[in-house]
């Protein structure tokens, strides 16, 4: 039986499926990006938990990371800006993933360029989501 953390970044994961990039969970950055661009969700860290004590309480702000990519010609800037457009509306679309959590809030993206010898460097972002839920232990 999975984790309480692993079924929230799991249905992250579903969440995010309808979009029309690839969206990938903790996987190397492909050779080739598609055309509609590339989500990779990162699993992040859970953090220190506040903790209260009747009952016995952990509540985390578990910090995920979604790495945006796209690699398309002179439009980079443009495809990117809707790839997180679209990532924004996604989240939007059901803020607690079904129940599972209290609450998911995006940061705003860094952006980043990252080259690729011989070719037209892939604009990128990287968007913390801060996934906010509670548990009865550390390890459930």
């Amino acid at each position: 039986m999975p984790t309480t953390r692993e079924t929230i970044l799991a249905a992250l994961h579903v969440q995010l499926q309808p979009l029309a990039a690839l969206v990938l969970r903790d996987e190397v950055l492909p050779e080739r990006i598609p055309a509609t661009g590339l989500i990779i969700l990162r699993d992040g860290h859970p953090g220190e938990p506040e903790v209260t004590l009747s009952p016995l309480r952990y509540h985390y702000q578990h910090r995920a990371e979604l790495e945006a990519v796209v690699q398309a010609g002179t439009g980079r800037a443009s495809a990117l800006d809707d790839l997180i457009a679209s990532i924004g509306t996604a989240l939007e679309a059901d803020r607690t993933l079904g129940g599972l959590c209290d609450w998911i809030e995006p940061d705003a993206p860094a952006s980043v360029d990252l080259p690729v010898e011989g070719a037209a460097a892939l604009k990128a972002a990287v968007i913390a989501v801060v996934l906010h839920y509670t548990i009865t232990g550390p390890l459930a």
